[in-house]
């Protein structure tokens, strides 16, 4: 079989999204890679980025507040450290975990659950 998926962008539902924009980017270290609108009061579309990862945040209703998202990471101490200066709030961790990862667990400011976990085994 041939593998052809390359990456996933979770699409997280947001109440405000340039309030949400300044949170992934100024509390978690992401950057703004462009935002579409298709005119004055229309939802927000905006896309952010942190290295290889994105992760798209919409004002559009056809997700839901709430959602979970699992990063792979290196090094979640130091993202810990990075996160809890610039002002996140940890809601666990840093924790080993019994399944062989060390996470963190933290919420944006819609409620939707991210979650930051380093294998103890291996590298990503």
């Amino acid at each position: 079989m041939v593998e052809n998926v390359s990456s996933c962008v979770p699409v997280l539902q947001v109440a405000d999204a340039r309030k949400s924009c300044d949170f992934y980017c100024k509390v978690l270290g992401f950057k703004k890679n462009w935002e579409h609108q298709f005119g004055p009061g229309f939802p927000l579309f905006v896309s952010v980025s942190r290295g290889p990862t994105t992760v798209f945040l919409t004002e559009h209703p056809e997700s839901s507040l709430g959602a979970l998202v699992y990063f792979y990471v290196n090094e979640v101490d130091s993202l810990s450290r990075e996160f809890q200066t610039n002002g996140a709030v940890l809601d666990l961790g840093p924790i080993d975990q019994p399944w062989g990862v060390r996470e963190i667990h933290l919420r944006d400011p819609d409620g939707n659950r991210l979650r930051f976990g380093e294998s103890l085994t291996r590298k990503f």
